[in-house]
C-alpha cells in the first residue's frame, strides 16, 4: 500500500488533471451520446464543466460552479464529484463546503431531463434529494480526510524538528554546564598549585647556591609559568558556548541578532538598533532573551510571526518581541518550562526587569528591561 502510494505522489499533477479530464469527458459521452443534438447547450455547459476541471487545483470553488450543469443532464455524474472532492481537500472554510454540499444536492435533484420532446420529467423529492446529498458528502468526507491526513504529515515532521532541536539545546546545555564546571576545577585548584609550585620553585632559585640546583629550580618556575598560561587559554576555551559549531567561538552579542532571527524557524521581523556603548553583559541578556522568546513561538505558536524590536529609554535599553496567534493548534512538546524563569534571574542580577505574557489579540509578548552599561 506504501508503495502504490510512493508512486502515486511521483506522477506529475498536469498528468493527474489530464487524466481526470479525460474519465469526466468519457463518462459525459457514454451517458448523453444518445440526446446529444436535442441538448446543445447543455452539453456545452456540461463539457465546459469538464475541461474546467484541468484548473482544479488553482481555482477549486469556480471549478464546482461550472460543473453543476453536468447534474441537470446525469443522476450521478464524476464532474461535480471531482470538483467537491478538490474543494474539500484545498479548503478550510467548512462554511462554504456545507454550502457547496447542499447546492449540489439542490441542483442534482432538480426535475430532469431537460431534453426537448420529453415526456418524462422527475420531480424534485426529499427521497431524491437525500440521495443527492448523500452523493456529495460522500467525496467531501474522502478530501477532508486527504486534506488531514497532510496536515498530520506536516505536522509530525514539526514535531520530529522540535524534538531534535530540544535534544540538541538539552545536548549543549549539559556540555556547557561540564565545561563550565570543569573550568572551574582548573581555575580554582589546578592552577592555584602550579602557582604555589612556580613560587616555591622562584624561592629556591633565588635561596640555593648550587648550580644545578638553581638551574633545576628556574627550569621549573619557567615550565610552571609556561603551563599556566595554557591553563589560563584552556579555561576561557571551556567557558565558551559548549555547541559543537560554536565552541572555540566568543559569547553571542547584539551583531549576532541578524543571523539568530534569520535561523529562527519563524516569519520574523528585527527593527530598532542600540547604542555601541551597550555592555557586553547586556548585549548576551538581550540576545538569550530573543533566543528563547523566538524558540518558545516555534514550539508554542506553529504559525505565527513574530516582532522583535530594540529600544532605548534614557539610560534603560531593552527588546520587546511580539508574536501573533498560532494559525493552528499547538502541539505537547518536550520542555524544561524554565527558560523563562531564566531569562527573569539574568534580568534581576543586571538590575533589570522581565516581563512576559498573553496580548489582547491571542499573541505572546516577552519585553526586557535592563540599564545601558550593566555588567
Amino acid at each position: 500500500m506504501s508503495r502504490a502510494l510512493t508512486l502515486w505522489k511521483r506522477v506529475p499533477p498536469l498528468v493527474v488533471d489530464l487524466a481526470v479530464v479525460a474519465v469526466a469527458a468519457m463518462d459525459m459521452w457514454l451517458n448523453l451520446w444518445d440526446v446529444w443534438d436535442a441538448t446543445e447547450p447543455g452539453l456545452a455547459l456540461a463539457a465546459l464543466g469538464c475541461a474546467a476541471l484541468a484548473f482544479r487545483r488553482r481555482f477549486p470553488f469556480t471549478v464546482f460552479l461550472l460543473s453543476l450543469p453536468a447534474m441537470l443532464l446525469q443522476d450521478v455524474a464524476i464532474t461535480p464529484l471531482v470538483a467537491l472532492f478538490t474543494l474539500a481537500e484545498r479548503s478550510r472554510d467548512r462554511r462554504l463546503i456545507a454550502t457547496c454540499v447542499a447546492l449540489s444536492a439542490v441542483v442534482g435533484s432538480l426535475p430532469w431531463p431537460h431534453v426537448e420532446g420529453s415526456e418524462v420529467v422527475q420531480p424534485m423529492t426529499l427521497v431524491a434529494f437525500a440521495y443527492n446529498l448523500a452523493s456529495a458528502l460522500a467525496p467531501v468526507l474522502f478530501g477532508q480526510l486527504v486534506q488531514a491526513q497532510r496536515d498530520l504529515r506536516r505536522r509530525l515532521v514539526e514535531v520530529e524538528e522540535a524534538k531534535e532541536h530540544e535534544r540538541a539545546l538539552h545536548a549543549q546545555a549539559v556540555l556547557a554546564r561540564e565545561r563550565a564546571q570543569l573550568a572551574r576545577e582548573m581555575h580554582d585548584v589546578v592552577s592555584h598549585q602550579v602557582s604555589l609550585i612556580a613560587v616555591q620553585a622562584g624561592a629556591l632559585q633565588v635561596a640555593t647556591r648550587e648550580a644545578d640546583t638553581k638551574e633545576a629550580a628556574r627550569t621549573i618556575r619557567s615550565l610552571s609559568v609556561t603551563t599556566l598560561d595554557e591553563l589560563r587559554t584552556m579555561v576561557t576555551l571551556l567557558r565558551a558556548s559548549g555547541g559543537r559549531s560554536t565552541e572555540l567561538t566568543p559569547q553571542p552579542t547584539l551583531a549576532d541578532l541578524h543571523k539568530l532571527v534569520a535561523s529562527s524557524g519563524t516569519r520574523t521581523r528585527l527593527t530598532g538598533d542600540l547604542p555601541p556603548t551597550v555592555g557586553t553583559p547586556a548585549q548576551r541578556a538581550l540576545y538569550r532573551t530573543v533566543q528563547e522568546a523566538l524558540t518558545n513561538v516555534r514550539k508554542h505558536a506553529p504559525g505565527a510571526t513574530a516582532l522583535v524590536e530594540l529600544w532605548q529609554d534614557g539610560d534603560k535599553v531593552g527588546v520587546t518581541i511580539t508574536n501573533t496567534p498560532p494559525t493552528r493548534p499547538a502541539l505537547p512538546l518536550p520542555g524544561s518550562r524554565q527558560g523563562l524563569v531564566g531569562l527573569r534571574e539574568r534580568a534581576e542580577l543586571l538590575h533589570g526587569t522581565l516581563e512576559a505574557g498573553p496580548t489582547a489579540v491571542g499573541g505572546y509578548r516577552v519585553r526586557l528591561r535592563i540599564p545601558l552599561t550593566a555588567d
